[in-house]
């Protein structure tokens, strides 16, 4: 594979992984997951605002798309981090935007008209 085609391919897949991190909950979820496994109910339990059925969705994302694992053990399914380095990306993402937090609140060119 030609190196420019390798790159677009790496570019995508970070590309989908950042889209993956947009949602508030889902980050929320994946920093509750770094104090390690938890179910559903706990999960809710923790976030203390979602319904059930949106954690459960947000989880299935996260699942499907390999960021976190889910283990069934009879009718409860647990959930944990398939990798914890997605965590130093969170962290590091928090720290370049603080600076600009007003400026990324009023922002308006996000989104598939700016793309």
């Amino acid at each position: 594979m030609p190196p420019a085609e390798a790159c677009r391919q790496v570019d995508a897949a970070a590309s989908r992984l950042f889209k993956v991190l947009t949602d508030p909950t889902r980050l929320a979820l994946l920093r509750r997951l770094a104090d390690g496994p938890a179910t559903v109910s706990e999960l809710v339990d923790a976030l203390g605002y979602p319904p059930r059925s949106r954690v459960s969705n947000h989880l299935a994302c996260l699942a499907y798309c390999g960021q976190v694992t889910a283990e069934r053990a009879g009718r409860n399914v647990t959930y944990a981090l398939a990798d914890p380095g997605v965590l130093r990306l969170v962290e590091l993402a928090e720290q370049v935007a603080a600076p600009n937090a007003e400026h990324l609140a009023s922002c308006t060119r996000i989104g598939p008209a700016w793309v």
